[in-house]
Parts: C-alpha cells; structure tokens; sequence
C-alpha cells in the first residue's frame, strides 16, 4: 500500500523499483555503508553505499589513503564484502546502489556477474585523490570518457542497472559527457555539481534522458527546488546527511507534490527552465524564448505543432475552446496566474494537481520524442 502511495506521488522508478522519496544517500568513502544508510532509512529513497575498491590497483589506492588518514573501506576480498553489504540492505524499502572504483572494465562485470541485478552498479568517476586517479579511476574517467564507456558497457553486458557519478567542471565539456554516457548505456547519471548549481542540472538535461541526480550541499527545500525545477529527479546528500536534513526535505517534497502533483515541475521556457517546459509553452506565434529553443534543438515550429496536438488526444489536456489556444496543451503552470485555464478546469472537473500530472505525461512524451523517436536529428 505505501508502495504504491509513493509511485502515484513520485512516479518514480530505479533499478525497476519504487522510489518512495527523490532523497538519495550519496557516496562517502569509509562513511557510507549499509549501517549508515539504515540509520536514514525512514526519509531516504535510494542509498549508494562506497566507494569501494574492487581490484588490486584501487585497493591499494584505498590503502595508501588510508595510512595518510583518509577514512577508507578496508577488506581483502571486495566482492565478499560488498555482498555482505547487500545482503544487509535486503530487508529495507531503500534502494540500493554501490559506488565503485575500477581500474579495468572486468573488474565492474565480475562484481556484477557475481552479487547479481538486484542493485544499481555506480562507477566512480568522481575521487580526485591522486592514489585513485593514478589507478585509473575516479576523475581519470572524466578525461578518459572513451574508457569510461568501456566500463560501463562491462555492466550492461551483465544486465543490470549502471548510474555513474561525475563531478562537474572537470570534463572539456559535461553535455558532451552526458551525452557519451548515455550513448554508452547508462541508465543514471549522478554529478557533483560543485559551484556550478541548477545551470548545469539544466545543460545535463537537455542533453541526455537519463535518470539526473543532483548532489552537492542541497540542505534546504529551496536548493532541493531549484534542482528538481531545472531537471532533476532525484537529489542526494552526503556530508549534510543528519537525519532531520533528511526528514525536513521528505516532508516537504511530500507536501509540496500532494499540493501540485508534479514534484519536479520544470520551470517554463521564458523563465529559464529545462525542455520539459515545452509542455508549457504556447503556439510559437510570438517572440519569446520558445522560437530560438525550437531552433537550437532542430525542431520546427510545425513539428512542435502537430507532435503537441497529437500527444494531447484522449488525455484531460485535449479540451479548452476558451483558452488563449483554444487547449490546455498551450497553457502555462498552475503557478501561473490565468483566469481562463482555472475557468476551463474547473468546467472540466479538473483539480489542479490532475492538470499539472497531465502536463507531467505530456512532458514525458516531448522528450521520448526528442530523444528516442528522432535520436539523430534532436538535442545533438
């Protein structure tokens, strides 16, 4: 019953699993493991215990860092441990991740091979520690993205679920790595956003339909917004971890989305949003900011046109003769003052958390659209 409380509220799947809350766990060396996710159990959706070291080379940068006083999981057979690590999460309703350092792309297929697909695989492109960049992993990834794509197709042979976690700034360009990941098959992408904030969330949306997750001090609902209206889907906390961060983020991600029914609305178009605002946007019969994004993403104004009408038939959105458009498809967020879309929904007997679930669907479409049913002529 909560289960699927928690789907009809996020919608949210990972690993083929409901997400009950968009509050992950990230990550933290010698910190996080299953003990320390349980702990936050109650207001965590998703936990990526590590990093762990999986062979010889990055083991032993584990343990070079160690001795200098860095906190380190330590062990002499890792796929023993990480097991015993899994097996520990079994009983939660978290779902799990593990943050791995390879330095080959074997090493990530027999760990995998062996613990199975009931777990997200994260590979760690993401320590900068110069013991783990010398061992091939970590930030050497970011400059090696062809490597990266090695380990990463490694997992997916073994057919289970890859997210990989970045740290912005780092790569020539992260749209460009978004985008190879993606076409690597990753199904997640995880980034430290450093200085960079919702900015980057937004390049990295418009640039792949992976799962984004956002990390980096988002400690209050206002920063956990700005993420989520910009593209992302889920956000995770590592040292700001305390449970009542957690709890006070639950709760208002919870209230919020019972009150809107889309919990990571994007922002629309004309105020700086990702392009799941063209679900928001009117006819392109006007200057404003809809024109030059259809243009930059190679779609014309009558491809918009005739893809919107169409993905609006048969849903609550396909009505509204005294609109601006003459359809809900054209109107504007709920946040959004407008006496004719609340005069139309409310002839219609639609709430305002339907209506925003509605735009949510037709969301979803535009981007299948833009990136799987014209793969090679949208987004880049």
């Amino acid at each position: 019953m909560e289960t699927m409380r928690s789907f009809d509220r996020y919608g949210l799947l990972l690993n083929n699993q409901v997400v009950k809350t968009p509050v992950a766990l990230s990550a933290m060396a010698g910190i996080v493991d299953a003990d320390y996710a349980l702990a936050r159990s109650a207001h965590i959706g998703a936990a990526f215990l590590g990093g762990y070291s999986i062979d010889a080379p990055t083991i032993a940068a584990s343990h070079e860092l160690a001795d200098s006083g860095r906190k380190e999981f330590l062990y002499d057979d890792a796929v023993e441990e990480l097991s015993r690590q899994v097996s520990l999460m079994g009983s939660s309703d978290v779902v799990c991740g593990l943050n791995m350092r390879g330095s080959a792309a074997e090493s990530f297929s027999l760990v995998a091979g062996q613990i199975g697909d009931g777990i997200i695989y994260e590979i760690d492109a993401h320590c900068r520690q110069k013991p783990l960049v010398e061992a091939r992993c970590g930030e050497y990834l970011l400059q090696h993205p062809d490597r990266l794509a090695t380990y990463i197709q490694a997992l997916k042979k073994e057919d289970v679920t890859v997210s990989v976690k970045i740290r912005a700034g780092v790569s020539a360009d992260d749209t460009v790595l978004a985008q190879k990941i993606w076409k690597a098959g990753a199904d997640i992408i995880h980034v430290d956003l450093m200085d960079f904030g919702y900015q980057r969330v937004r390049q990295i949306r418009n640039s792949c339909p992976l799962v984004v997750i956002a990390n980096n001090s988002i400690n209050t609902f206002e920063k956990m917004k700005d993420m989520f209206s910009h593209g992302a889907d889920m956000v995770s906390l590592a040292r700001h971890s305390e449970e009542r961060t957690l709890a006070g983020l639950d709760a208002a991600i919870a209230r919020f989305t019972d009150e809107h029914g889309w919990y990571n609305a994007p922002k629309q178009i004309c105020r700086g949003g990702d392009l799941r605002g063209l679900a928001f946007c009117c006819m392109p019969v006007k200057s404003c900011p809809l024109i030059p994004t259809l243009a930059k993403i190679g779609v014309s104004n009558e491809e918009y046109l005739a893809f919107k009408q169409k993905a609006v038939v048969g849903t609550p959105l396909d009505t509204g003769s005294q609109t601006c458009f003459g359809s809900l498809a054209w109107c504007c967020k709920d946040s959004s003052p407008c006496m004719f879309r609340e005069m139309t929904l409310k002839g219609a007997g639609i709430s305002n958390r339907d209506y925003m679930q509605a735009k949510r669907q037709l969301a979803d479409r535009i981007m299948h659209h833009l990136f799987s049913d014209n793969e090679d002529s949208h987004t880049g």
